[in-house]
């Protein structure tokens, strides 16, 4: 009897034939789930692509699909011997993204909203395609994660930590070293760690590339975890060492050599030597099985009913569990209306302090898109104490009270530099306030800076933290409205005498201050 391919069993009504074109109509159905995904969060899409463009460090992420598609492909065979097993519990995980994702939306996270958009596929893979694919694909699908441009918060710890190498190994190396934060002297000249400076362009290269590596050379899973992790650690001794032999080579030409274009070339062509030496000892434990193992035992037979009815409610039903968050979202957007005030608050007087009208400084915050802004200057005897305060109504794109663009000082002002961040508790009664300071400095005048956040009445100073709060009060409802309280304070030597100066300040008027801002702006 002639064999016809179809596979009939008993309560199976809609069986079809794995052959090559019900196959293909099962990838190109998921192919459109995805591509509506992207297209549905067009926003969030954007700004993936938008800061692939932007960022030298995050190019990357123009590859990253490439590569996942690839990886997919290469096991096409395998995959073609899998039969597909709908989960509607996945419908579940789909909805948790999607509620994480409007999360990142009200309280305007956009890095929130990248990684719940990207954790999406992976998540569709399981609900449409079953566990088997969502397995088969477990690496593609979690390189894909290396897309969302993430790390920034990285930065100021690698550049803590550069500074820290580099002045260690030239202090062992018998030069004489004077520092401040991440700037140093030494006989020869000025030197200071900047964000470029950071190594965070060589880790998260490394880290892509590690993860790469490690997937296809190792099949033991503790072998892929050690090489990752190397690829982690080795590129920031390695951009230690890059910033130490570029200052050590200035140094001896007499400051003629490393500066420039040729302080990028040294840094790349060294950092290019350090990733061929890291893979090249990882190749020492090279397993040449590792892609033929992949730990996904394959059917039997590939004469198995494909049941593509299935397939199709369960896509329709991520397309509506996917899909109405961006609605939900677009409708507290529309019920948010928030009424900006334009009266400033009265700052008063009290305790010794007066009101002065001529600024001590030049020095202004790099606060972007607020509402309205205040800036009082007070003095007490011979110590002095500026105080502003941007106000923000609502939180909307180019108008938010907690962003990486708002800042004390950006890198490479022409004026003032930061020489380094902490965060400090003061005392004020039975109650405390934990604030960030920022020590700043000119040619001509020294400042140290304290700030934080108002937001419904509460002082916040961790920004994530503060974003959660934004977004708990969209969803409840509530105003999204918030203050950036900033303090400064001048010194000459020690920063200790303006600390001092801005705890006295704090604990003899900073009720009234808030007492004001809540009359004027309920914040």
């Amino acid at each position: 009897m002639q064999d016809t391919g179809v596979l009939l069993s008993p309560g199976k009504t809609a069986a079809v034939t794995s052959n090559g074109g019900t196959w293909l109509l099962v990838v190109s159905l998921f192919a459109s789930l995805l591509t509506w995904l992207f297209l549905w969060y067009l926003e969030t899409t954007a700004s993936l692509i938008t800061i692939w463009m932007r960022s030298e460090t995050f190019a990357y992420g123009f590859v990253v699909l490439p590569i996942c598609l690839y990886l997919i492909w290469t096991r096409r065979n395998e995959l073609k011997t899998l039969e597909p097993s709908p989960q509607l519990s996945g419908l579940v995980l789909v909805a948790m993204l999607g509620f994480g994702w409007l999360l990142g939306d009200v309280g305007h996270a956009r890095v929130v909203q990248q990684y719940a958009l990207v954790a999406m596929v992976p998540a569709l893979v399981l609900t449409v395609l079953g566990w088997r694919f969502a397995w088969a694909m477990a690496f593609p699908l979690a390189f894909l994660f290396l897309a969302v441009p993430v790390g920034e918060a990285l930065i100021p710890p690698l550049m803590n930590f550069t500074a820290d190498f580099t002045v260690g190994a030239l202090q062992l190396s018998g030069i004489p070293v004077y520092r401040e934060g991440t700037f140093f002297t030494i006989p020869s000249g000025n030197w200071s760690v900047v964000e470029g400076c950071s190594g965070l362009r060589y880790l998260m290269s490394s880290v892509m590339g590690g993860c790469l590596f490690a997937y296809l050379s190792y099949t033991s899973i503790l072998r892929r975890l050690a090489f990752i992790g190397a690829s982690m650690i080795v590129p920031v001794f390695a951009n230690g060492l890059r910033a130490y032999m570029i200052v050590m080579i200035a140094h001896l030409s007499d400051m003629r050599l490393a500066l420039g274009i040729d302080h990028l070339i040294y840094g790349w062509v060294f950092f290019g030597i350090v990733m061929l030496l890291l893979f090249w000892v990882g190749s020492l434990w090279h397993e040449p099985e590792s892609r033929a193992q992949t730990g996904v035992r394959p059917a039997p037979s590939t004469a198995y009913a494909l049941p593509l009815p299935r397939i199709v409610l369960t896509c329709l039903l991520a397309v509506f569990t996917a899909g109405i968050w961006p609605v939900y979202a677009a409708y507290l957007d529309s019920r948010s209306h928030s009424v900006v005030s334009t009266e400033a608050p009265q700052l008063g007087e009290g305790r010794g302090w007066v009101l002065e009208s001529k600024p001590f400084t030049t020095w202004q915050p790099e606060y972007h898109g607020a509402d309205a802004t205040v800036f009082r200057t007070y003095r007490k005897q011979d110590r002095i104490v500026g105080v502003w305060l941007f106000y923000y109504a609502s939180q909307r794109p180019a108008a938010e009270l907690v962003t990486t663009t708002n800042v004390m000082v950006r890198q490479k002002h022409p004026v003032w530099e930061n020489v380094g961040e902490s965060r400090h508790l003061i005392r004020i009664g039975a109650d405390t306030l934990d604030g960030r300071t920022t020590r700043l400095r000119s040619p001509n005048q020294r400042l140290l800076v304290l700030d934080w956040y108002s937001i419904g009445g509460r002082r916040l100073t961790d920004p994530y933290f503060a974003k959660l709060v934004f977004a708990g009060r969209k969803l409840l409802g509530k105003p999204d409205d918030g203050v950036a309280v900033i303090l400064a304070a001048p010194y000459e030597d020690r920063p200790e005498v303006a600390e001092h100066t801005l705890i006295e300040f704090i604990q003899d008027l900073l009720p009234s201050i808030e007492a004001s801002i809540r009359d004027a702006w309920r914040a």
